[in-house]
């Protein structure tokens, strides 16, 4: 007789993110279960910090909850917007990063950081996938920062190609497939 698949409760403010995490998590059986929350995210100088954070807010969640934050890291401009991406898209767009990489090295990388948490036990994975910032927004799939993010290897934004293109490769989906991989291992 095998266990049952686990189910992860998911936890974010932004339901853009929820069709990524269950298929992801469904790679490896495991179902999930959304909850919007708007976090009151700490001054942080890693996302490690913000997850931590995070995972503390949400102790009234039975079962596994899991929580992550990412950023884009750019470092002609020392790591920024890094932690205070979401902060600086909703601020200012596009236009002020754009700007300032007219003139300096356009590598960068995304990064995330996916904190699972089990009673009083947790856990941290991380995510990465290394790129470039396009001279221009284009695409109009996915969201925040896709339009203007061009992994290595590709040709065309992360908003240029479907979904299920994105989520092979993506930060968010590196970190999300440690989390299945471990769940799985666990019930095994």
């Amino acid at each position: 007789m095998s266990a049952s698949p686990p189910v992860v409760t998911f936890v974010s403010r932004n339901a853009g993110k929820v069709p990524e995490v269950r298929a992801v998590l469904a790679e490896s059986g495991v179902r999930v279960h959304w909850r919007k929350k708007e976090f009151v995210e700490p001054q942080a100088d890693t996302l490690e910090e913000v997850v931590a954070a995070k995972l503390r807010s949400v102790g009234g969640i039975s079962g596994y909850v899991l929580v992550e934050d990412s950023g884009l890291f750019i470092p002609s401009l020392h790591g920024f917007p890094g932690v205070y991406s979401a902060h600086f898209l909703e601020v200012w767009g596009f236009a002020p990063m754009l700007e300032l990489l007219r003139r300096r090295s356009r590598t960068a990388y995304f990064r995330t950081v996916a904190g699972l948490r089990h009673g009083g036990r947790q856990w941290m994975f991380v995510g990465e996938v290394h790129g470039s910032i396009a001279r221009r927004a284009v695409g109009r799939g996915g969201f925040g920062y896709d339009p203007i993010f061009v992994p290595n290897g590709w040709n065309r934004t992360f908003a240029q190609v479907p979904a299920s293109e994105k989520d092979a490769i993506s930060h968010r989906a590196r970190a999300v497939r440690k989390v299945g991989v471990f769940l799985a291992r666990r019930r095994a």
